[in-house]
């Protein structure tokens, strides 16, 4: 059965976008608790529950976790009481249209989706920038490329329901984020979901 919350919204964006960081600057204005996979996949194989004794092991094979491990871990986390009042923004799920179709069986709402658009070429500058090991130009376009195949059928499916933001995500961090938050702000009067978070931020 799908859970209703107060509000579901879904943050797409490159590699080296900075979505993480205004996610998080997204969760802080407006209340949602801000759910994102890393943190989810580490938090489940730190934990001795079964559940999360099967993901440290698939992460210790150097495997990717399942589709079906990982909303088997979303749906425990969305179903907790914090989510339940707050609201959730969905930090790096879904990545395939399969993934949605299965949030679609979480959630009874994705309120709205927005697409962190910064150009490939400005994403992999700012890669290379932070000097990691890993960050060759090589490794970046391959991981640019999945995300462009992953997430393109993607936009298409969440477009479909007609609830895709696309926001430039050029210029400074605060520039971001007041367009971010505008958008943030637009889904939520679409969906009638702004007093019920939008109010309850201010009087906490």
């Amino acid at each position: 059965m799908s859970s209703q919350i107060p509000a579901c919204l879904v943050v797409l964006g490159r590699q080296g976008s900075g979505k993480g960081t205004q996610s998080l600057l997204l969760c802080e204005k407006f209340g949602l608790v801000h759910v994102s996979t890393g943190d989810l996949l580490r938090e489940a194989a730190e934990s001795n529950s079964p559940l999360g004794l099967r993901v440290k092991l698939v992460m210790d094979s150097g495997e990717l976790v399942s589709d079906d491990t990982m909303c088997e871990i979303l749906a425990e986390r969305v179903a907790q009481a914090d989510v339940q009042t707050r609201g959730v923004l969905l930090d790096g799920f879904p990545r395939t249209v399969v993934q949605a179709e299965r949030l679609a069986d979480i959630v009874e709402q994705v309120h709205g989706v927005i697409n962190l658009d910064v150009p490939i070429a400005e994403v992999t500058k700012r890669m290379l920038l932070r000097n990691r090991a890993d960050d060759t130009e090589e490794s970046i376009a391959r991981r640019l490329a999945l995300y462009e195949e992953q997430t393109e059928p993607l936009l298409s499916w969440y477009e479909d329901a007609s609830i895709v933001k696309t926001v430039d995500g050029l210029g400074s961090e605060d520039e971001v984020f007041k367009r971010l938050a505008t958008a943030v702000e637009e889904i939520f009067d679409a969906s009638q979901v702004s007093l019920r978070v939008l109010l309850k931020q201010e009087k906490s």
